[in-house]
């Protein structure tokens, strides 16, 4: 899967034509805050015939399952938007390894020795947070060296640069300038103890080596920039272009969360719902960016052309949808422990979802592209959904039937209820004088 061919760094700046990448953890369905920072990228990419990039940053061997892997994909799928080039990070352990030991070499990071440390034991920041352990840092190359020899274990850690006001900043393109001291900085881990990489080492290695030239993610990573500029700087490499997204909240304001929200926040739930994919696009976009010509119907090409990181807004954008009708996801536990089946379809049966348990502009914009496709397209696309609820019907007779209900649909499950007639020999038993128009009878004066 690693397509990498890259021998030696070069510098994110110098790359003429942007490189951008999706990094998804395999811990649980597409969240619906992902889908967006996946669309974002792919859209700069596209825009200034750049490079997308999928990569799963799996190394979290505890939390990772192949049905979460199975349900990002089938999520990317739908969206149908594609990537030029894949990579597994699980499978890049020796190049994250090879930065962290060029990083020590450099004396920029030192062996930490102490037994299962977690850094939460010893408090020593100016607002009570653990920064480092002394003892360690301080400790000399040759004892260092004499303990790894004798195969004690130990975690790698980035030595922060504590001498003098030493700052750390970078330029955000949705949130603009941010400065933070290194004093604040604690000497965080590149390596476990037992040699695993960190996400963060993980992360900046894999972008030094595929040349990521523009890094767009969640406002939620914006704090673990700094530590991330100061691994770039000590790889010998000017650090990508960071911009930062804002999150996705609920009604409540809340983080979209899987755990609190459930399988509203997973795109097939969309997908069973009955949204278009493009339709589903075209929402998350609007949801913390704008094109500022107060356009909201776009199609596909409408938003490569529109979207630039300008327009991307610094507030959180809320998606309105209805708490009461949500389903809750299953327990981490219970997530791990699934099948591939279980995961894949943990938001499967979404038909019982009513409509308003959805975004109203999400409705209206689907409703809008369904309008919006030709009637062979539309009648294409009904058809698998009246085939699974078990009518036997004919492509031909689909096609004749979608001018008919076209306009009364906002979701493509509705062409089981709008156009149910159609698709039985029978009507059902009813009463005639039912069709009575039935006049309001006042009494004699």
């Amino acid at each position: 899967m690693d397509q990498s061919s890259s021998n030696s760094p070069a510098s994110p700046a110098a790359i003429a034509k942007p490189r951008v990448r999706f990094a998804p953890s395999p811990t649980g369905f597409l969240h619906v805050g992902s889908a967006r920072t996946f669309i974002f990228n792919w859209l700069y990419a596209r825009r200034n015939d750049g490079t997308m990039m999928l990569r799963l940053d799996d190394t979290d061997v505890e939390r990772n399952t192949d049905a979460s892997v199975q349900s990002i994909f089938e999520g990317l799928k739908w969206l149908n938007l594609g990537w030029d080039e894949e990579y597994k990070q699980s499978e890049r352990g020796a190049l994250h390894r090879k930065i962290a030991e060029a990083i020590f070499a450099k004396g920029l990071a030192y062996r930490d020795f102490t037994p299962a440390h977690s850094g939460e034991s010893d408090r020593s920041g100016a607002q009570g947070t653990w920064l480092f352990n002394p003892g360690m840092r301080e400790l000399s190359a040759a004892e260092s060296n004499r303990r790894a020899a004798a195969g004690e274990p130990f975690a790698l850690r980035f030595r922060v640069p504590r001498e003098g006001v030493r700052t750390v900043h970078f330029n955000d393109a949705v949130y603009g300038e941010q400065v933070k001291a290194a004093a604040d900085i604690e000497d965080f881990a590149l390596l476990r103890s037992d040699g695993m990489p960190t996400y963060h080492l993980a992360s900046c290695a894999d972008d030094v080596d595929l040349r990521i030239s523009h890094i767009i993610r969640g406002q939620d990573h914006l704090t673990n920039t700094f530590k991330h500029v100061l691994i770039f700087e000590a790889a010998g490499v000017t650090p990508p272009q960071f911009a930062h997204l804002p999150l996705l909240v609920a009604p409540d304001g809340t983080k979209l969360s899987k755990r609190r929200h459930g399988s509203v926040v997973s795109v097939t739930t969309y997908r069973d719902a009955g949204f278009l994919p493009e339709a589903f696009i075209n929402f998350l976009c609007l949801l913390g960016w704008s094109p500022k010509d107060d356009r909201e119907r776009m199609t596909q090409q409408e938003l490569v052309t529109a979207f630039s990181l300008e327009g991307i807004n610094r507030a959180n954008a809320v998606v309105n949808f209805k708490e009461s009708s949500v389903g809750r996801a299953p327990s981490p536990a219970n997530v791990s422990q699934s099948s591939p089946v279980v995961v894949a379809s943990e938001a499967r049966d979404q038909s019982a979802y009513p409509e308003e348990t959805f975004d109203p502009k999400a409705l209206w914009l689907n409703a809008e592209h369904i309008r919006a496709l030709p009637v062979e397209d539309l009648s294409a696309r009904l058809l698998p959904i009246v085939r699974a609820a078990g009518f036997s019907v004919t492509p031909e007779k689909i096609l004749q039937i979608t001018p008919l209900i076209r306009e009364r649909i906002k979701l493509l499950r509705n062409v089981l209820t709008a156009a149910d007639f159609f698709f039985v020999d029978q009507l059902p038993p009813y009463d005639s004088a039912e069709l009575i128009p039935q006049r309001e009878t006042r009494p004699c004066p």
